[in-house]
């Protein structure tokens, strides 16, 4: 389908969007509903752990028959190298130099004035759905997704929160759900499982009518922890030298860290082909389309075995960077009919895109003031338009990093995660990703030409951040505020 004809339709939709078709001729009867949306997201899967991305070790069949049946991108950046910042450029199409949540405390809310693609697709007749991980606004604040756009929520508001998987409370909307057998530490309900099956649920009650549902998925995010059914299945594949001790006793102690986090993998695998079976057996398939993709790169320690999998491939560093081990990360679009079937794009596109693209899908018009670009001409097959830059930043108090992509050039200008010691006044590194995708050579000194044009940039790249009240430290987190005893 062409693009042309695709938007024909999209505002023939937004014409009939109160009925459920329009009549062609007296004889024939034409649907023109608007096409369902949902988005995937994993949290810390790298580029390279699911086998349509190369992955040896690691089985993701529907994955692969997802990348088999739709598309596959090769250069698709999150919104940042860390969650919450990178859900937030998610949903307001702003990059990290404009997205309203640019800190990781796991409190820092959206605003009332902020607009998400779920308020974009509410306005347009969509049924909006969140369940998962939101990371954008607690109990309380005006960040909750049923203020910004969702009709329903179920899952995690706090990142802390999200950390565990036999918590003994989800939220449903702004309420606990209490998880019968999970109480005093006990692990009969995973999450997982329950947030699986309440947005099939959501799926089947909106059946009849355009959705947007937004599924946040947390594995594969430390804590490594899988029901035995999944576990069995890895169970001895793998050396496991190292268990996993972690001495702060926030997460579970792991003797088998490879077993789990594959079998986390795969069970989340497991749950995306029952999606894609529910939508055949409803006959929403063919006016369905799916996006998978991952919040950040895959993570070095903390549990995963980053480089025994070889979750990030080639690219250099993992969560955390601004180099492409950090940001850069799958993402799979099947749309049955639509989107070119096996093909591999390698148009460069940012999570800020997703606002503009999931807006023109729905017939609905974007933000005029956002970064992104819609990239829906690149998923139907037709001339895209491109970026000249894409900007990401991560800040910790005083201390900033920043990274630009200009076509194939990388400047990186990279501060110490881990002491917080400010880089601001170190040279921009840069790397020619198409020579050097792994990003072992610094060449700035022989370009002076391109670093000077990304400077030049970057002193228009960025706003200062909003000023919000103290948000409580993670670490200082009561237990029983995250739903987690032991």
């Amino acid at each position: 389908m062409k693009r042309r004809d695709f938007l024909r339709l999209a505002s023939l939709g937004a014409a009939a969007s109160a009925v459920p078709f329009i009549s062609c001729d007296a004889n024939k009867k034409q649907t023109v509903r608007k096409p369902n949306i949902i988005f995937i997201m994993a949290d810390d899967l790298g580029y390279r752990h699911l086998g349509s991305y190369g992955q040896k070790k690691i089985r993701t069949p529907n994955l692969d028959i997802f990348a088999s049946e739709g598309m596959r991108f090769t250069q698709c950046y999150s919104g940042s190298t860390v969650c919450a910042p990178s859900r937030s450029v998610l949903m307001t199409g702003l990059h990290t130099g404009h997205t309203p949540v640019r800190g990781n405390s796991g409190g820092i809310p959206l605003l009332p004035e902020d607009t998400t693609v779920a308020d974009v697709l509410k306005k347009a007749g969509y049924t909006t759905g969140l369940f998962g991980k939101w990371g954008l606004g607690n109990e309380g604040s005006t960040g909750v997704p049923n203020k910004q756009g969702f009709d329903e929520f179920f899952g995690y508001l706090h990142q802390v929160h999200c950390h565990f998987y036999y918590p003994y409370y989800l939220l449903e909307n702004e309420k606990k759900y209490i998880l019968p057998g999970n109480e005093g530490g006990k692990q009969e309900q995973y999450t997982h499982d329950v947030i699986t099956e309440k947005a099939m649920d959501f799926i089947r009650a909106n059946k009849g009518n355009p959705f947007f549902l937004y599924l946040p998925f947390t594995i594969p995010h430390t804590e490594l922890l899988v029901p035995e059914d999944s576990f069995r299945e890895y169970d001895g594949k793998f050396p496991e030298p190292n268990p996993y001790i972690d001495r702060r006793r926030h997460y579970a102690d792991q003797p088998k860290p490879r077993t789990a986090f594959a079998a986390m993998v795969t069970r989340m695998d497991r749950d995306i082909g029952r999606i894609m079976a529910l939508l055949k057996k409803l006959n929403i398939d063919d006016n369905t389309i799916v996006f998978f993709t991952s919040d950040n790169g895959g993570q070095d320690g903390g549990g995963p075995d980053l480089e025994f999998f070889n979750g990030n491939g080639e690219l250099r560093g993992g969560k955390r960077d601004l180099y492409e081990g950090g940001i850069r990360v799958p993402m799979l679009v099947r749309w049955k009919g639509k989107v070119p079937a096996g093909t591999v794009n390698d148009h460069i596109c940012a999570f800020w895109d997703m606002m503009p693209t999931l807006a023109e899908i729905g017939g609905a018009g974007a933000p005029g003031s956002i970064d992104g670009i819609s990239a829906l001409p690149s998923i139907l097959g037709e001339k895209q338009e491109k970026h000249k830059f894409l900007y990401w930043e991560i800040q910790r108090g005083k201390k900033l990093s920043q990274a630009v992509r200009m076509g194939d050039w990388k400047a990186v200008r990279m501060g110490d995660w881990k002491t917080f010691r400010s880089e601001q006044d170190k040279p921009l590194e840069l790397y020619n990703l198409k020579e050097d995708i792994g990003e072992k050579n610094n060449i700035a000194a022989s370009h002076p030409e391109i670093i000077s044009k990304i400077e030049e940039y970057l002193k228009t790249a960025r706003t200062e951040a909003r000023k919000y009240p103290p948000m409580p430290k993670i670490s200082g987190l009561p237990r029983e505020e995250t739903g987690y005893i032991r």
